[in-house]
């Protein structure tokens, strides 16, 4: 029997208020299920209608389930284990634009409609330079949006009351910034009048946001003791962790109409999003990179194991709380809570990340996630960090290509893999060779943007600690760093 309202006798139907563009696992995980928190716990009373932004998609698996779904939850909250499932009836259905577009682009005529919500990938944000405003669709996502509201600014006579904040989710900087951007452009191409750009201007809101749950998606691997447990089918079964956080650059009236605070949901409603993403990108991604070569070389295979290491555990949590957190600039409180949350995620006994999983293209992520906190606390302290210049020195040793006897299967930037291939040639057993292999790894500005070899007693230090782990192994010459 496969879920659908008759399954569910508490399904309801609500007044159709948020047109969201993906059907996919993370927004069905993430938004729809705090929208659907907002119908149980306040009078927000809508609900979801979902356009597939592609040709290809799963709204009509959607439909079978007339919108409904199972979100399971799982990992660590407030220290234990933890694993919950509730049935999610907020989307009311699913539209393949590309099989009907005049539903499509009816939904733009409802009085009731108020927010747009988009998760395309970080390719869907793009302007397309073949989108007409005939196409039915066009074939970019900003090309379908603005076809949407300029049918849904004309249907309403430019009624100022009519326009939507559009909220995107995609995982790329100034999303919204973008958008609305390609928008315009789209609109002066197309020869939309003066009064549709005020009203976009004037009536709409356009919100840039930082998004952050881990979502594994649909746990095919235990699909059947799943179907077991609900004593029912579902086709649409989504997993992810209990953790999220959601930050939207927006002023106070989104809030009001948006209460997720409220409710207890970790939502910030923030003036400017910057230290926000900087703070992810340099504890939770910067932590991952800095990890990688460290606790694989130390004969590890998992982020949860390194984690709960007692001597590579200490390293990273040194590396965090002694060297990345001092480079930021929000609270220290607001820093270490979200540190240790992110520990906590990276313990999920649910989840068993590989780290040869996060290691491609180590080098690239090296230089956005880690670089900058190594610069920042050279910096503000006068000083070169020891954990985050290790790090350094375990990816150059990580790409020598080598765990004990066993090789590893290298994947990065070509021009990369040759540099580093060729430097690693000229390390003869001595000292001095490796000086040369970090020399030459460091004044390669291609991938660093810099020459890091100007950097006083970076270049040293960075040796001294290569030097280390190729004379002493990786066990031995971690344990240095955190006795």
């Amino acid at each position: 029997m496969l879920l659908n309202k008759e399954v569910f006798p508490a399904y309801r139907q609500f007044p159709e208020k948020v047109l969201q563009f993906g059907e996919g696992n993370f927004l069905r995980c993430f938004v729809d299920w705090m929208f659907n928190e907002l119908n149980k716990k306040t009078d927000f009373n809508g609900s979801v209608v979902v356009v597939q932004p592609i040709d290809k998609g799963m709204v009509n698996m959607l439909n079978d389930q007339d919108g409904l779904y199972t979100l399971y939850m799982r990992g660590l909250k407030n220290g234990e284990a933890l694993s919950t499932h509730e049935t999610i009836n907020i989307i009311s259905r699913g539209i393949n634009a590309y099989e009907d577009f005049g539903a499509y682009i009816a939904t733009a005529e409802n009085p009731d409609m108020r927010f747009v919500i988009s998760n395309t990938t970080e390719a869907g944000i793009a302007y397309d330079e073949n989108d007409t405003a005939d196409l039915t669709p066009p074939n970019s996502y900003p090309a379908k949006l603005a076809v949407w509201l300029y049918h849904r600014f004309n249907h309403f006579n430019g009624d100022v009351t009519k326009g939507m904040h559009i909220i995107p989710c995609e995982l790329i900087d100034k999303n919204a910034d973008h958008l609305k951007e390609y928008i315009l452009k789209l609109s002066a191409r197309w020869g939309y009048n003066d009064g549709f750009v005020s009203w976009l201007n004037d009536a709409c809101t356009f919100s840039n946001t930082l998004v952050d749950r881990i979502v594994p998606g649909y746990p095919r691997e235990r699909i059947a003791e799943i179907t077991a447990e609900l004593g029912y089918e579902d086709r649409q079964v989504v997993e992810g962790e209990h953790f999220h956080l959601w930050v939207i650059q927006a002023s106070k009236g989104l809030e009001k109409e948006l209460p997720f605070p409220s409710i207890g949901l970790n939502v910030l409603y923030v003036n400017d999003i910057t230290p926000y993403k900087t703070r992810k990108v340099r504890i939770l991604n910067g932590a991952h990179t800095a990890l990688v070569p460290v606790a694989y070389l130390y004969g590890i295979d998992t982020v949860r194991e390194s984690v709960e290491h007692p001597v590579v555990g200490k390293f990273l949590n040194d590396a965090i709380f002694d060297e990345i957190i001092p480079t930021l600039d929000l609270s220290k409180e607001e820093l270490e809570q979200f540190a240790n949350e992110v520990i906590d995620r990276f313990k999920n006994p649910f989840i068993k990340h590989q780290l040869m999983s996060i290691s491609l293209n180590s080098w690239a992520k090296f230089e956005t996630r880690v670089l900058p906190s190594i610069l920042e606390y050279i910096k503000r302290k006068n000083a070169i960090p020891q954990k985050l210049t290790f790090s350094l020195a375990a990816t150059i040793a990580f790409y020598r290509g080598k765990r004990g006897e066993a090789d590893i299967a290298l994947n990065d930037d070509a021009a990369l893999m040759t540099l580093l291939k060729d430097a690693w040639s000229k390390y003869d057993g001595s000292d001095a060779s490796l000086k040369i292999v970090v020399s030459e790894v460091l004044g390669y500005d291609k991938n660093w943007k810099l020459d890091l070899n100007t950097i006083p007693g970076l270049t040293d230090t960075v040796t001294t600690h290569l030097t280390n782990i190729i004379n002493k192994g990786m066990q031995q010459a971690v344990e240095a760093q955190v006795s």
